[in-house]
């Protein structure tokens, strides 16, 4: 594939590790302040605020970390030259589908179920 292709992935590599650092501290700054309160989150009203921004937080670093795996899995397939073929049926990815989800593994058939 093209170098254009790694490229792209690499920026997008490079936007989500700076998304998971920034998050990281996040989580850690939310972990320091409920350090800071009462540790019954039930019955402490700005407990369960800090625990629900601690949940979302987590999801969120979560996600970014999954992308971050599915981006370095991407990359591989750029090198090996198997970027672009669908994981399943070995049909080519449309464009489309590569150009709104770099990191897409299978054809929109496949992801649908409909193969």
């Amino acid at each position: 594939m093209s170098d254009d292709v790694g490229e792209r992935l690499r920026a997008e590599r490079r936007g989500t590790v700076a998304q998971i650092e920034t998050l990281s501290r996040v989580v850690e700054g939310i972990v320091t302040a409920q350090t800071g309160t009462a540790t019954d989150d039930e019955h402490d009203p700005e407990g369960q605020t800090i625990a629900y921004e601690r949940a979302q937080a987590g999801a969120m670093l979560q996600r970014a970390r999954d992308r971050l795996a599915a981006i370095d899995a991407a990359l591989a397939r750029v090198d090996d030259a198997s970027y672009g073929r669908c994981e399943r049926c070995g049909e080519p990815i449309d464009p489309e589908r590569l150009a709104v989800l770099p990191a897409a593994r299978t054809c929109v058939g496949c992801a649908a179920g409909r193969r």
